[in-house]
């Protein structure tokens, strides 16, 4: 194949990439530039719950009284979490009946000094949540995930494709960092942007689609597990809180902190499935405890290992990887919705040109 056809090939591989998924990529793209800030877009668009009157914390069981209180008949608490800085005490509890998507979750907001509740809200509710949904799973639960996976194993093939096509024909490649390549600005815009986003969209495709399929990317990089092994998360999910476990907040917490000192992070109750408490404790990454609630009995947990797999979430979602790379995986997100935009454009224009071309063929032609 000579290097023109090649190039044909490529053009046609990367256009139809382009129109076929540009519907899918402008929801994906933006709601996952969106949550890059989250926290500061949650506490910009939910202030209410973070209107705390201070930082200084209070005894855990307050907190938890306070919860109770809150809740509808039926629900049960499952986790209780410290704030990391100024913010709001958050206790997460279950509801009562079934659900196909999994158990929904009513969130309760605290102010740490007074225990008064804040916000009382579904888990399952609010912009930020529908943001999470379409970046994830396009809100599609059973099949979602695997489409976004796909999507991004076809953004990378476009990536490439899309630089084969940047590169220029004649001359040095830094011919084509020149803005003027083209009469339209749409077509500017779609060659320069597309080369500069070309490196960091790729890294988040990849670890987009390695997120979507664990299984399959953990047997390359090591950090997952096959089918079948550990606990089903489905069914974790499902667990019940114990309706009256064994030992009180205060005797859990104060023997985690007697097997390992440091200031209480966040604390989830025992369950149905598993009758123990989970406590963690101050520290990056956090260190926990695990406390029997028969026996009590403390186990220090591992310091969780950052496998590839934890790897490529933080460079997806941009946890802990400075404010450089947030804002870089901020406009990597962006610049695919204006590409899939201008790269229809340029679609559209040529389409009519063609047909324009056509009928003064045929107008030649006819006698």
């Amino acid at each position: 194949m000579s290097k023109l056809a090649l190039r044909r090939a490529w053009f046609q591989v990367h256009k139809w990439i382009g129109l076929i998924l540009a519907i899918l990529i402008i929801p994906i793209s933006v709601t996952g530039s969106a949550l890059v800030w989250d926290e500061a877009l949650d506490r910009g668009i939910n202030p209410g719950r973070y209107a705390v009157s201070g930082g200084t914390m209070i005894d855990p069981e307050l907190y938890v009284s306070a919860a109770r209180g809150a809740l509808k008949p039926g629900g049960a608490i499952l986790s209780m979490t410290m704030p990391d800085g100024e913010g709001p005490v958050i206790v997460t509890a279950s509801q009562p009946g079934p659900s196909i998507s999994g158990p929904p979750r009513t969130m309760i907001y605290l102010d740490p000094p007074t225990a008064r509740v804040l916000e009382v809200t579904n888990n399952r509710s609010g912009i930020l949540r529908a943001f999470h949904m379409i970046h994830g799973s396009l809100m599609l639960p059973a099949v979602g995930r695997q489409i976004v996976g796909w999507i991004g194993v076809a953004m990378m093939v476009s990536c490439f494709t899309g630089l084969w096509l940047w590169w220029p024909t004649v001359g040095k490649w830094v011919r084509g960092l020149r803005w003027r390549r083209h009469d339209n600005l749409d077509t500017n815009l779609h060659h320069l942007l597309g080369f500069w986003v070309a490196l960091p969209l790729f890294v988040l495709s990849l670890t987009g689609a390695w997120i979507s399929f664990p299984q399959f990317f953990g047997m390359i990089g090591g950090g997952g597990q096959p089918r079948g092994a550990g606990p089903d998360r489905a069914a974790m999910a499902r667990a019940k809180p114990l309706e009256a476990p064994h030992l009180s907040l205060d005797t859990a917490v104060a023997s985690a902190q007697a097997a390992l000192p440091g200031d209480l992070r966040q604390v989830t109750w025992p369950t149905d499935m598993k009758p123990e408490w989970r406590i963690a404790l101050d520290g990056d990454p956090q260190p926990s405890v695990t406390i029997d609630d028969t026996s009590g009995a403390a186990k220090i947990g591992r310091r969780p290992k950052e496998d590839t797999a934890r790897l490529m979430r933080r460079i997806h979602d941009g946890t802990r990887m400075g404010l450089l790379w947030q804002v870089l995986i901020f406009i990597g997100g962006i610049l695919p919705a204006i590409l899939a935009v201008t790269g229809i454009i340029m679609w559209w224009r040529a389409r009519v040109w063609k047909g324009e071309l056509k009928a003064r063929q045929r107008a030649r032609i006819t006698p």
